[in-house]
């Protein structure tokens, strides 16, 4: 059976851009394009996923005949004949052993840069072949989706870090209090694998077991993520409701050590707590404290996650007990955890850390999954992702190319060949019109001419990546 997807990369575009070669101006050597965040949610994008994309379509030989054949044919039915670049992709062929003639320059992978400054750009380096810089377009702006996922993760992770410094005084299980649900969600088994590693950047708790492949496979990480044995609803109803208790029971007979998470929702997560874990059960999960076997983990599902957070919370610490930290700020016995997975996003994580510290519940009871608001809800306009050409050489004479639409000026585009420097104090800044400083310039040259001439490991783009407390937190 043929693969529902395609692996040609002469049709891995937009058909339109099938005739583009014959759009630019006569005498066009050089096509410079530029990637960048216009905007959007967040005021600083973390940079992901470009390596991803690089080595999966644009190493080595990948233009052959028999795709060029294949690209042909498709092209004549689809968009009529005679529009395809036939004699430039065998060009390509013949002279460049299939492999494409274009530089790609990028910030390093992991840095966090503020919107509105160059990330990327492409150029072609035969000028018979202007017209693939944007051909490729197509491909290179999805780095949108990690970008975003990765932005997304971080600014949550910002959040959780505050509260926890606000409440526990300590950033101790940071990495684990936001685990990847968005598996089931995404819309494609790749479409996890490159948002789940953009979230494992900030975050080692998954259960997206496509994303660590991709990180191993990628970014060279043996592991990227964990997870622990945890119940769903099925393997708690198919005991019945008269039998709930026995259910529970069984998952913590089945699971004497390390952590355990039960989904507790099935039928009344209150009285779940109240009656069967703080009640009939309470002597074994007590038990896991007193033999250092590892927490439950409770996990509410349903509800508003704000109210319900600090109900459980509220009803575990009547029954199991807490102590009061150095903050001031209640904290249940170390063997019994929450786990709010439902309804948590960028919005409503901050509204749930907060009720329950207005409870005074710290932030450390709580760690919080995450799976469509982690992985589906955004798009390529959430941070206003826009790829455009800047500069042209045409006849020999260079021009500074641009756009600026009467009707959206918000939509304006930068002119002619960009750097990206750092100014006295540190910040990012974009210099345009090949006015910047080449020795200053912080674009890396990671592809050229069929090779990836710059490999980061998942380990260092963490590092690069990290949010400024805990950078502070560890040198202290």
């Amino acid at each position: 059976m043929a693969s529902p997807c395609n692996d040609n990369l002469l049709l891995a575009t937009d058909s339109y851009k099938v005739t583009h070669h014959r759009q630019y101006p006569p005498g066009t050597e050089t096509v410079y394009s530029y990637f960048e965040s216009r905007g959007g949610k967040f005021p600083e994008v973390l940079f992901f996923g470009l390596q991803y994309i690089i080595k999966r379509w644009l190493v080595g030989q990948v233009v052959t005949r028999e795709k060029i054949e294949e690209a042909k044919a498709f092209s004549d039915a689809h968009l009529g004949p005679g529009l395809f670049n036939y004699s430039g992709w065998m060009h390509i062929l013949e002279k460049h052993g299939g492999r494409l003639p274009i530089r790609i320059k990028a910030v390093p992978e992991g840095t966090v840069i503020p919107y509105k400054n160059v990330m990327v750009t492409v150029e072609n380096t035969d000028p018979k072949c202007y017209w693939l810089t944007n051909y490729l377009e197509t491909l290179l702006v999805q780095v949108w989706y990690p970008c975003t996922v990765a932005t997304n993760s971080r600014a949550q992770k910002i959040v959780i870090a505050e509260n926890l410094n606000d409440t526990a005084g300590s950033l101790a299980g940071l990495p684990f209090k936001l685990h990847d649900f968005g598996y089931r969600g995404s819309t494609s088994v790749e479409s996890a694998a490159i948002g789940g590693a953009a979230h494992l950047l900030n975050f080692k708790g998954t259960d997206n077991i496509a994303a660590i492949i991709l990180a191993r496979d990628y970014y060279g990480c043996k592991m990227a993520g964990f997870s622990v044995p945890a119940a769903e609803h099925s393997t708690i109803t198919s005991w019945t409701k008269a039998n709930e208790e026995d259910a529970y029971k069984n998952m913590l007979s089945q699971f004497p050590n390390g952590t355990v998470a039960c989904v507790s929702d099935s039928y009344d997560v209150l009285n779940a707590c109240e009656h069967i874990w703080g009640g009939h059960l309470k002597e074994m999960v007590c038990d896991r404290g007193l033999r250092g076997a590892g927490p439950l983990v409770i996990r509410p599902d349903s509800g508003d996650p704000a109210t319900i957070v600090v109900q459980v919370l509220d009803i575990l610490g009547s029954k199991f007990g807490y102590e009061t930290n150095s903050k001031g700020f209640k904290v249940l016995p170390p063997y019994v955890r929450i786990l709010q997975g439902d309804g948590v996003s960028y919005e409503s994580l901050k509204e749930i850390l907060a009720n329950s510290k207005g409870h005074g519940w710290s932030a450390e009871n709580v760690s919080f999954g995450s799976g469509g608001a982690l992985l589906q809800k955004l798009d390529r306009d959430t941070q206003k992702f826009a790829f455009k050409c800047s500069y042209a050489l045409v006849e020999g004479h260079p021009v500074n190319v641009y756009k600026d639409p009467v009707t959206d000026h918000g939509k304006i585009s930068k002119k002619g060949r960009l750097t990206l420097e750092l100014d006295a104090e540190g910040h990012y800044f974009t210099t345009t019109e090949g006015r910047g400083d080449a020795a200053k310039d912080l674009l890396v040259t990671v592809f050229e001419n069929g090779e990836l001439l710059k490999e980061y490991t998942f380990d260092e783009i963490r590092q690069r990546a990290e949010v400024p407390l805990c950078k502070v937190c560890t040198t202290v």
